[in-house]
């Protein structure tokens, strides 16, 4: 195992950079925009920004590789990152702010791109299931400490920017000093959406509600707890624990959805979730330790829906097509965080800090209530023709190339 680790060392540890300079990022900006006096809807309209620039990235970046290679593609990404940072520093204005982030998600998309398929390229496929979760909970880590380092500092200065800015930039390194054979093109994603929903109509429309509901969460669960008197440090805190629960409690749900219907699992876990939705919402809690406990709770049924899905929609894919659906969930998922963040941000703006939980709930009660239906139109997949669920970091984290690690790429191709 140490023998595959060690030759892709130096591009986890670039991936590494790239996700501490994003959790740096992503939570400054919402806590900054706070200070500044922006209003929820246009701190909701920075993860709109941000997900419409990921998403091209994920479309557009593979024919940048394709024309100049990885190392000066990647080296443009970390360059227009960094400018993006900076620029924020210069012009606080959410007007400037909008297009900058988008920039940001473009140039963070295309970064973890390169570095996947790069290590994709490096790992041999019988290791690839431990090399995924390695680089996995590499990124989580990562993208934890990001967040956290914020707890360091004052908020209101320019030291969290130049912080994210330094990271960014040290995510080039080991890419521009590799003596490496470049890897192959990138993927090129393709959104189809007669054969995803010919495949599985639950996966489309669970998928878009978890980027409708996750993407207003994870942008402006900074500003919700700065709204309702928080500490910067306990800010941190709610946005990390949510990840870190979601990512430990993917291990008792796919134990379960293994040997279950995934589509029970799915229904159960938007249910939960949305009883947290209507505490927030009803409760409206103010104490630090009952908004950490329940956001815990909230963290662990939203951030296990996705890999859920991917594994059920997997299971009734045609053989060779795992990476064409991934890709395509992956798409779709965007459209879902485009739209959330405006829908949060606007009922936060009109209704308080505790209306961030309403697009929410509406998600996961829609996404409860259309598997519950699929559940009477569809038979379930028998346990020994499901394939294996596999633990996910946030969708956000993701591109196309992820899939490549994703050891059911290489089940799919062999079957």
């Amino acid at each position: 195992m140490f023998g595959q680790i060690i030759p892709i060392s130096a591009l986890i540890l670039g991936s590494a950079f790239l996700m501490i300079a994003g959790g740096i990022n992503g939570l400054i900006l919402p806590l900054r925009g706070s200070i500044e006096g922006f209003s929820a809807f246009s701190l909701g309209m920075l993860g709109t920004g941000w997900a419409i620039g990921y998403v091209l990235g994920c479309i557009l970046v593979p024919n940048v590789v394709a024309r100049v290679g990885h190392v000066r593609s990647f080296s443009v990404m970390a360059a227009i990152a960094v400018i993006s940072v900076l620029l924020s520093l210069l012009i606080i204005h959410p007007a400037a702010w909008i297009p900058l982030r988008a920039l940001a998600g473009f140039s963070f998309a295309g970064g973890a791109m390169i570095v996947e398929s790069w290590i994709s390229e490096r790992t041999d496929p019988s290791y690839r299931g431990r090399v995924f979760a390695t680089y996995t909970m590499v990124n989580l880590a990562a993208t934890t400490i990001g967040q956290l380092l914020l707890i360091m500092g004052d908020a209101s200065g320019y030291l969290f920017f130049i912080l994210a800015a330094v990271f960014y930039a040290c995510s080039l390194f080991p890419t521009a000093l590799s003596t490496t054979t470049a890897p192959l093109p990138l993927v090129q994603p393709k959104l189809d959406l007669k054969i995803l929903w010919r495949n599985s109509p639950i996966a489309v429309v669970a998928v878009f509600l978890v980027g409708v509901s996750n993407s207003s969460f994870g942008t402006l669960a900074a500003v919700y707890g700065q709204q309702i008197g928080l500490d910067v440090a306990s800010i941190a805190f709610l946005v990390s624990i949510t990840i870190l629960t979601g990512a430990l409690f993917q291990l008792p749900v796919g134990w379960l959805s293994d040997r279950t219907d995934r589509r029970a699992v799915l229904i159960g876990l938007a249910l939960i979730a949305g009883l947290t939705d209507l505490f927030f919402m009803i409760m409206q809690p103010r104490d630090v330790t009952v908004v950490l406990i329940v956001a815990a709770i909230f963290g662990a049924m939203i951030y296990a829906m996705y890999p859920v899905i991917v594994a059920h929609a997997n299971d009734h894919a045609d053989k060779d097509s795992f990476l064409t659906i991934s890709s395509g969930l992956l798409l779709v998922f965007g459209a879902g965080s485009i739209i959330g963040p405006l829908i949060g941000g606007g009922m936060m703006a009109v209704l308080g800090p505790d209306f961030l939980f309403g697009p929410t709930l509406l998600s996961h009660l829609v996404m409860a209530g259309f598997a519950a239906w699929r559940m009477t139109k569809r038979a379930a997949v028998e346990d020994e023709d499901k394939g294996d669920f596999v633990s996910s970091s946030t969708v956000r984290m993701n591109t196309p190339e992820t899939a490549m690690l994703d050891p059911r790429t290489d089940e799919d191709q062999a079957s």
